[in-house]
């Protein structure tokens, strides 16, 4: 019987593309909330989690970084999806009869050009699948969808228009999460660990602790800070670097953060794809 992976959305969400194209021997199980999406893991009622965390047009995908460290699972492989638009219309629907499209307010901002030269409406809606989902059942020709080509299968839409984004390069980064970290496959490429800590209330105490990084050789691809609970005084750091935590460099360079960290979590080491 087939793995099943969790992911935040409805079929049809560029999430679920991310699972088809990472994980096509899984079912797809769409989850209301970023939330739901890893209880789903964690309880087993699915093997893995397909999550979003970052956009290279938006940046960070909001709370998803705060929820990862509490989550109780581990990061075993990531994977990209290029946020290729399509404007989704009913059947026999042409091109100039579409008046209003609806989509995620993020997915309109990506298409503001296009629209504007067709004299399209933006119509909000509360995501990209649900919104073809809606088109659909409605069934005015008048009314299209911003959504993936995905979407306009699964809902029965005809593309009217693809690759319709402002950005050509727009793509999104995925975290697929397990309940076990998975440390085999050292040795097959370059390796990416992600890790959360909070510093020491010490002068210079993120300077030294990445100090550590930069002695021993090892190339950090992402730092960011984020507020715990709301307060200003409370910083915790994300961070990737590239290496395997059993790769000797790695090991003398967490020795040396673990001394100015009064919390480390490591969330997983996983190949890196990009």
């Amino acid at each position: 019987m087939p793995g099943k992976i969790s992911f935040q959305g409805e079929l049809g969400a560029y999430s679920h593309q991310a699972c088809v194209q990472s994980r096509p021997d899984h079912l797809p199980l769409p989850c209301t909330t970023f939330e739901d999406a890893l209880e789903a893991v964690r309880s087993g009622e699915a093997d893995l989690g397909m999550i979003a965390v970052e956009n290279s047009t938006y940046g960070r995908v909001a709370d998803v970084h705060s929820l990862l460290p509490n989550s109780g699972l581990k990061i075993v492989d990531e994977a990209f999806v290029r946020v290729h638009i399509c404007l989704l219309g009913v059947p026999g629907a042409t091109l100039d009869q579409v008046k209003t499209a609806m989509s995620h307010t993020v997915l309109l901002g990506q298409c503001k050009k296009f629209l504007k030269s067709h004299a399209i409406r933006p119509v909000t809606g509360a995501d990209t699948a649900g919104s073809a989902a809606l088109v659909a059942q409605r069934g005015d020709a008048a009314a299209a969808a911003l959504a993936s080509e995905l979407a306009g299968q699964i809902y029965g839409l005809e593309t009217l228009a693809k690759n319709i984004e402002d950005n050509s390069n727009n793509t999104t980064r995925f975290l697929v999460m397990a309940r076990e970290a998975d440390l085999s496959r050292r040795g097959d490429g370059a390796m990416v660990t992600s890790f959360v800590f909070r510093v020491r209330n010490i002068p210079a105490a993120l300077y030294k602790a990445m100090g550590g990084f930069a002695t021993n050789g090892i190339n950090m691809t992402k730092l960011e800070s984020y507020m715990v609970n709301g307060e200003f005084t409370a910083t915790q750091f994300y961070a990737d670097v590239e290496g395997h935590p059993d790769d000797e460099n790695m090991k003398l360079a967490f020795d040396e953060l673990a001394h100015f960290t009064s919390e480390l979590t490591v969330l997983g080491t996983y190949p890196r794809r990009l």
